[in-house]
């Protein structure tokens, strides 16, 4: 009885972990791809072009590492 307990607990943490991996990936993703195209949008930024960029490209590699995480489920490895 306690296998199943553990395995429950463990399956119920998966999948909340997942869940919040893809919801802040999500998140982190649309904050890169707004600083990425914030000119056309009409928002104007006090940084340099460069820093703006390099910035978004970060939020969008790391806003699909954490989506790719989260579909992975790698969590008690």
């Amino acid at each position: 009885m306690d296998d199943k307990f553990q395995e429950r607990k463990e399956k119920n943490y998966s999948i909340m972990r997942s869940v919040k991996d893809y919801g802040m990936g999500i998140v982190i993703l649309c904050f890169g791809i707004f600083f990425a195209f914030s000119d056309k949008l009409g928002f104007k930024f006090g940084v340099e072009p460069l820093l703006k960029y390099f910035f978004a490209g970060l939020c969008i590699v790391y806003g699909g590492w954490r989506i790719y995480r989260g579909y992975q489920k790698n969590y008690f490895e």
